[in-house]
């Protein structure tokens, strides 16, 4: 799976102002990765991108307590009172899931950016003295926002996505309360928006708050995460160049790094992260950087140096779960199958996105755990559903689910209504596999050349045009995509990898 960009500003947006812009000088996107680091005042407070910068949303309500951190990631609690939902639920437990992660990811599901380094039960405390002060003082339009922001950032780290009605009510209330200009209130529904992968209204909101404020740094970081998912390659690179320019910090550099990798290079794409870890300050942005950089290492192959990133970001943040799923990737390609599936069952239990559950049922499907498997995938749709029931749409879990079901329809279905809304990379690639199934190759070819046409290096992209090729009867040109997959990462899938090898076994000479 293609890395997800990563790169989110902290929950507490920085004062949007011309004031606030840093005075260093410009820095272009592909150069930046070879410039010295700037001075970065909000480093520490800087989060990375799949999921964009936080920015507030509450109870439109009045803001009821936030509930206990631990209890909030069960998902049996945090659907109380939700019939549909509630069904979810009972899915989730009857199986032994419990909710925990946001994920994106499936934004292409991504890798989940670093918790913030205020910890769970600071966010708590942090939302509870904004709702009193909001109780007392409940026309402050700044408070409504940065709740808002809060209740975001707590959806992201619990995995909850019943947060973000309350995230919605509080920058609602924000704006009520202050109609114009209030551009931190729009940056935090654009923000809310990309969580819920409606990536066109949160280019809408971003390009709002960049009207009142040209000079908000978090709006073009919004702007950037849904042109990239839109797949709007330009004007997401130049969302990233002004970002640099207004505040080079954390945020900034591992969005550049992730539009950098979009377009192959990688090189420069981890010389950028390098450049984003040396401003990182707080044990969970180093962790972060640390697993982006294992990523770039694992999509390229080199088993060794992305064990060694994964394993020093677990040093300075043992608890970023991410890197759980980096760990388990390195011991299955190790052979080490049973230490795997332990790191998948942890990941899982404390973080069910559809994402992980999707790769935890590949492995034990690699591993011949075939009911286990099917329980997985169950899981991953109740997740899916729930992610829906609060205004998510997820079609690429829906794609994955139906092909592992043995349901093209369905998946074609799923990947159109996915495309017709982002033509992005991931999704072209789903529209592939999507066609191939439905024994629509010469159509599943060219979505897997829209795929790659940026440049991105993925294994998987190659693997699945091999097939499609073979398939057309071009064992020429099927030989060069598999043994090319193969050669960028002979680890990239429990199940894809070993088919790669049997197809090109197969391929006529």
């Amino acid at each position: 799976m293609t890395r997800t960009a990563a790169t989110e500003a902290s929950s507490a947006p920085a004062a949007d102002s011309p004031a606030a812009a840093d005075s260093s000088p410009p820095a272009d996107v592909a150069a930046a990765a070879a410039a010295p680091t700037p001075p970065d005042a909000s480093a520490a407070g800087a989060t990375p991108a799949g999921a964009t910068p936080a920015a507030s949303s509450a109870d439109a309500a009045g803001g009821a307590s936030a509930p206990d951190a631990a209890a909030a990631g069960r998902l049996g609690r945090v659907v109380r009172g939700v019939a549909v939902v509630a069904a979810l639920a009972a899915v989730i437990i009857a199986v032994g899931g419990v909710l925990g992660h946001r994920d994106t990811p499936s934004t292409p599901e991504a890798a989940a950016p670093a918790p913030k380094r205020d910890s769970s039960a600071a966010l708590d405390a942090s939302i509870s003295s904004t709702q009193e002060r909001l109780r007392r003082l409940p026309h402050d339009y700044v408070a409504w926002a940065a709740l808002g922001g809060a209740y975001l950032e707590k959806s992201r780290i619990t995995a909850d996505p019943t947060w973000y009605a309350k995230s919605q009510g509080a920058l609602q209330r924000s704006l009520k309360e202050r109609p114009n200009p209030n551009p931190a209130a729009l940056t935090g529904l654009g923000a809310l928006a990309n969580a819920r992968h409606d990536f066109a209204t949160a280019r809408t909101h971003a390009l709002a708050a960049l009207k009142q404020n040209p000079y908000s740094a978090d709006a073009y970081g919004v702007l950037a995460d849904a042109e990239t998912q839109l797949g709007h390659a330009d004007a997401a690179t130049a969302a990233v160049q002004h970002m640099l320019d207004l505040r080079p910090a954390l945020a900034a550099y591992t969005r550049a790094s992730y539009d950098l990798e979009q377009h192959g290079k990688n090189t420069e794409a981890a010389a950028l992260m390098r450049q984003a870890l040396t401003s990182a300050v707080d044990p969970a942005d180093v962790a972060f950087c640390r697993y982006q950089l294992g990523e770039l290492a694992w999509n390229s192959g080199d088993l060794t140096a992305a064990a060694r990133e994964y394993q020093a970001g677990l040093a300075a943040s043992p608890d970023y779960l991410p890197l759980l799923q980096g760990t388990a990737k390195v011991a299955t390609a190790r052979g080490n199958l049973n230490a795997a599936i332990t790191s998948y069952k942890t990941l899982t239990q404390r973080s069910p996105t559809p994402g992980y559950l999707l790769e935890y049922a590949e492995l034990l499907q690699a591993a011949g755990r075939t009911a286990e498997a099917g329980e997985q995938l169950a899981l991953a749709d109740a997740a899916g559903q729930l992610f829906a029931a609060n205004g998510g749409s997820d079609d690429l879990t829906t794609v994955s689910l139906a092909l592992a079901r043995g349901k093209p329809t369905e998946a074609l279905a799923a990947a159109q209504r996915e495309w017709k809304r982002r033509q992005f990379a991931d999704v072209a690639d789903a529209m592939a596999q999507a066609l191939h199934a439905n024994g629509r190759d010469a159509e599943a070819l060219r979505y897997t050349r829209k795929a790659s046409a940026l440049g991105v290096r993925s294994a998987r992209f190659q693997y699945h045009q091999g097939v499609i090729l073979a398939a057309l009867g071009r064992p020429t040109e099927a030989r060069r995509a598999l043994s090319g997959a193969l050669a960028l990462n002979p680890h990239f899938s429990p199940v894809e990898a070993p088919a790669a090898r049997r197809a090109l076994a197969e391929l006529p000479s």
